[in-house]
């Protein structure tokens, strides 16, 4: 069992050393954090507005979808009665 430990360590520590090194990018700072988002224009129509209420434009492409979902639950109970 011992020789089994040592043998995982001998493995990972050489793989910690590498990732802990990595390629010297600072991850600390995001490189567009100092940007703003452009904001969407509320005067613009929206043009799946004639599918119903709640259809919107899938970004990138004519395709209008619409979101949904319900949650459900159940419960039953039987006796071991004869």
């Amino acid at each position: 069992m011992r020789k089994t430990c040592i043998a995982i360590i001998a493995v990972l520590l050489p793989a910690a050393a590498f990732a802990q090194q990595g390629d010297g990018r600072n991850f600390q700072m995001p490189t567009d954090a100092g940007k703003t988002l452009p904001s969407k224009s509320a005067t613009r129509s929206n043009p799946c507005a004639s599918y119903g209420p709640g259809f919107v434009k899938v970004e990138g492409s004519d395709t209008c979808v619409k979101l949904g979902g319900a949650v459900s639950v159940g419960g039953g109970m039987s006796s071991g009665g004869r």
